[in-house]
């Protein structure tokens, strides 16, 4: 007996140290392994529905991945073109605004506002001019979007490689999961030690709540994107279909979320438009956002899952806390499976002890009690 216990000591403990050693390797991947995963939990649906036209698995795999590759990379290229010519045109009226009349008409806007006259007069108190230190400014300006483009340059290409890399590494992950994940998902669960119903109640649970996250996500930052792209497009925001892409996208950020799209697009505005223009877009802005995240999100997401509202808003925003953007699923996760485990130990220690006390005429404390002595005894497989 005594080899027995030493034999299951020293298999765990070797378990353990490649548990550690297998995350050690892993762990610079973790963060394009997790989008793969809920991608394709995401896809797991159309693959199914692929499958039933196809019946080669690898190839409906292959579909569904080339697909979303696609989907990623037109919109990235497209908007990587837009915001590096914009950049050019904005660094080239710099440029040219700093050398000729553009700086004298913007001084002779600045000198009629009242805070404008104002600045001129205490500078002119000083013997300074303020058509001169407007032509300062603007040359240092110039100097610092230069240096800043010059010093940074590099570091953008390499966290852009980086970004390639790990989108390799994503989509790759993601074509085993949609071609093989089934067959590891079953095995995972036969490695759980539960019984058969908690296994179910747990994993189901974990799903359940992982689609209520991505259904209310998504669609809410659909409709962030279409009710914010029509307010651009009334208020004649410049390349509005790709200010509502964007407001889309930014609303599955965690921390930001739309408003750092429509907050510069309502400056903008401002001092192009006029602000009452700007103040229109607030405000609708505002609406929009109030009725969307305050009403739809929370029904969206509340519907399908077990947990109550507060315990899902603590997720999201302890999950963000806790494991950065990813953590907009993870800690939605954590609580469904912890409430799911806190189930099965009611059902399993706490009512069927009741049970057991009830018929044995024992308190069940008394019984559980027993049960956990008799438990440590008996040791793995009922070793003694």
């Amino acid at each position: 007996m005594d080899h027995r216990r030493l034999f299951v000591f020293a298999f765990f403990a070797l378990l353990a140290f490649i548990t550690y050693e297998l995350y050690a390797v892993l762990a610079p991947f973790l963060t394009p392994i997790a989008w793969a995963v809920l991608l394709a939990f995401l896809a797991h649906p159309l693959l199914l529905f692929l499958n039933r036209r196809l019946r080669s698995r690898s190839l409906c795999a292959g579909i569904i991945t080339l697909a979303i590759s696609l989907g990623v990379i037109a919109p990235a290229a497209s908007l990587s073109a837009v915001l590096a010519r914009e950049a050019a045109t904005l660094y080239t009226n710099l440029s040219q605004a700093s050398g000729k009349d553009d700086l004298a008409h913007a001084t002779t806007w600045l000198a009629n506002t009242r805070p404008g006259a104002k600045m001129s007069a205490a500078l002119a108190r000083r013997g300074i001019r303020l058509e001169d230190e407007v032509r300062s400014v603007g040359i240092q300006s110039v100097k610092t979007v230069s240096s800043y483009l010059v010093k940074h340059g590099g570091a953008a290409a390499s966290n852009v490689a980086s970004f390639l890399f790990h989108f390799v590494i994503a989509m790759l992950t993601l074509f085993y999961l949609l071609r093989d994940g089934e067959a590891w998902y079953d095995g995972l669960r036969e490695l759980t030690p539960l019984e058969e119903a908690d296994k179910l109640a747990v994993f189901e649970s974990l799903r359940l709540t992982l689609s209520a996250v991505m259904r209310g996500l998504m669609l809410t930052s659909l409709l962030d994107g279409v009710a914010m792209g029509f307010g651009y497009l009334v208020l004649g925001a410049p390349y509005w279909e790709l200010l509502a892409l964007l407001t889309a996208a930014a609303g599955l950020l965690p921390i930001g979320g739309t408003a750092l799209i429509w907050i510069p697009v309502a400056l903008y505005l401002g001092l192009t438009a006029g602000w009452s223009s700007a103040i229109l877009l607030a405000v609708w802005a505002a609406l929009v956002l109030a009725i969307v995240d305050n009403i739809i999100k929370p029904l969206a997401m509340g519907r399908g899952t077990t947990l109550p509202s507060v315990a899902l808003f603590f997720g999201l925003a302890g999950g963000v806390q806790a494991y950065g953007p990813l953590g907009i699923f993870a800690g939605p996760a954590v609580i469904a499976v912890f409430a799911s485990l806190l189930r099965v130990y009611r059902r399993t220690y706490i009512e069927d002890s009741a049970v057991t006390a009830v018929s044995s005429g024992a308190s069940p404390s008394e019984v559980i009690i027993e049960e956990s002595t008799t438990i440590v005894a008996a040791g793995p497989r009922g070793a003694v």
